[in-house]
């Protein structure tokens, strides 16, 4: 996607030199007699230009400097090659300004036509080949996008978005809350609020495999099993549980808690206790599923008392939790009492509360075992960044220490940690209608958030790397 820099360049337009730039030739005519031409998009001008050079089919796929790709394959609606150049509303998206090519006539409809196809078809060059698709083992990372019902599939070794796909039926209100990659690699998965189904996908390619009806609910999120061979799906409004069997994605058990707002459900490392976080009260639940059934289920309290407490007046409110890594412990992010709660894994008793700022409403939680940190969201952190809304903290999981703030972006939602590439990928909702303007709007509307980057071994932001994805993005999940 290309940056605000971009569209305020002064291009110049020369006769083109049409050479073999790998493009078909249909598309090549369009690319270098347009973009690709001296104060634009060449290998020469690239740097004035958000560091997009379009002279190639392959410096095309090398994005821009911020990371952001331009073309996305099979998926005219997310590339900006499409977006800035469209002027004809019955194809799409034509009110994004400026229109490219800047200071040039705008794309004629036959053009266009074939830009769109083109992309649509998988962008391939001109012999054919379609990028990203050469390894099925291609380690990637998913951010589930709420408001445009897609899911942005990342290549993790250019960090660059390589596909987007829809997820749901293709309403606009299915609302995919949670991605998850199986334990094998072999599969994700994406549960919805509004969309009564677990979905499935290959890894290898992100072809829709199946889904699992679960009944009328808003699901938020689901847990795997180590073997990949079932799920456990919460919904938040019915207090519903369902187990699935992911061979066949049918439901094999349901069990009806009862219990409205139900968020965050996670197995332990043994696969013989599930945990359920209840966003209204200071107590999680406790589930020992058996081998052909649910079992009843009890509360554990967070503020180390012994009766259940949702209804006092200092309430904790839990939503996300996680274990460590020797599954030792579990932490847990209290959105209303702003911190973070540790707790033994063998007793479920209470071993720390670590405070956060005021109203910084902590989220979702990611574990890096290489460096024994446990990264917290703050979506609503107002205090630690001035001017800004949201930061991620770092806490060490043997000390309970809370390291400085980073200041990852516009309200931080999801994150995942990356302890191979040592980096943790995270999801920028930026739904507030006071935050950073996107850069374009697409199709379905809504705010787009963006995706940053912090590298373990600093704990600082990777310099210049913002990625801007679909609307409200949600959940990262990473196959390694």
């Amino acid at each position: 996607m290309l940056s605000p820099a971009l569209f305020f360049q002064t291009c110049r337009h020369d006769d083109p030199v049409l050479e073999n730039a790998g493009y078909p030739n249909s598309v090549g005519k369009i690319i270098a007699g347009k973009c690709a031409v001296p104060g634009c998009h060449n290998s020469q001008s690239a740097g004035a230009a958000s560091g997009l050079d379009l002279t190639s089919w392959t410096t095309m796929f090398l994005g821009d400097r911020s990371g952001n790709a331009v073309t996305i394959p099979f998926s005219h609606k997310f590339s900006t090659t499409f977006l800035f150049t469209n002027t004809f509303p019955d194809m799409g998206i034509s009110t994004i300004r400026p229109t490219m090519p800047v200071n040039g006539a705008p794309l004629s409809r036959d053009e266009e036509v074939t830009l769109r196809n083109w992309i649509d078809q998988g962008a391939p060059d001109r012999n054919g080949f379609i990028k990203f698709s050469d390894n099925p083992s291609r380690k990637k990372f998913y951010v589930a996008n709420q408001g445009c019902d897609v899911v942005t599939v990342f290549d993790e070794a250019s960090l660059l978005p390589m596909r987007y796909i829809p997820i749901g039926i293709g309403s606009p209100h299915d609302t995919p809350h949670n991605v998850k990659v199986s334990p094998d690699g072999q599969s994700w998965y994406v549960c919805f609020l509004g969309y009564p189904y677990l979905q499935k996908y290959s890894t290898a390619d992100d072809h829709y495999e199946g889904e699992a009806y679960l009944g009328y609910d808003a699901y938020n999120t689901f847990t795997i099993t180590s073997d990949s061979k079932k799920a456990f799906v919460v919904g938040y409004n019915e207090g519903k549980l369902d187990e699935v069997d992911l061979n066949t994605m049918t439901s094999m058990d349901t069990l009806n808690i009862g219990q409205s707002y139900m968020h965050t459900i996670l197995l332990n490392p043994a696969n013989n206790a599930l945990y359920i976080t209840v966003s209204y009260g200071n107590y999680i639940l406790r589930i020992f599923p058996s081998i052909d059934s649910l079992a009843n289920y009890s509360t554990v309290e967070l503020d180390g008392s012994h009766t259940p407490s949702s209804t006092t007046l200092h309430r904790m409110d839990a939503h996300d939790m996680i274990f460590s890594p020797d599954g030792s412990k579990y932490f847990v992010t209290c959105q209303t009492s702003n911190e973070v709660v540790v707790m033994n894994a063998s007793n479920d008793a209470l071993l720390q509360r670590i405070q956060l700022p005021p109203f910084s409403k902590p989220q979702d939680l990611s574990v890096s075992a290489s460096k024994n940190l446990v990264f917290v969201t703050c979506m609503e952190d107002t205090i630690s960044f001035p001017g800004m809304r949201g930061s991620v903290f770092p806490i060490n999981m043997s000390s309970f220490q809370l390291l400085p703030p980073i200041n990852v972006g516009f309200q931080p939602h999801g994150l995942s940690v990356d302890d191979v590439k040592g980096l943790v990928y995270v999801a920028n909702r930026n739904i507030d209608p006071n935050g950073p303007a996107p850069h374009h709007t697409t199709d379905c509307g809504g705010r787009n958030g963006y995706l940053t980057i912090i590298d373990l071994n600093t704990l600082n932001l990777l310099p210049g790397k913002k990625v801007e994805l679909a609307s409200d993005p949600y959940s990262v999940s990473i196959r390694n």
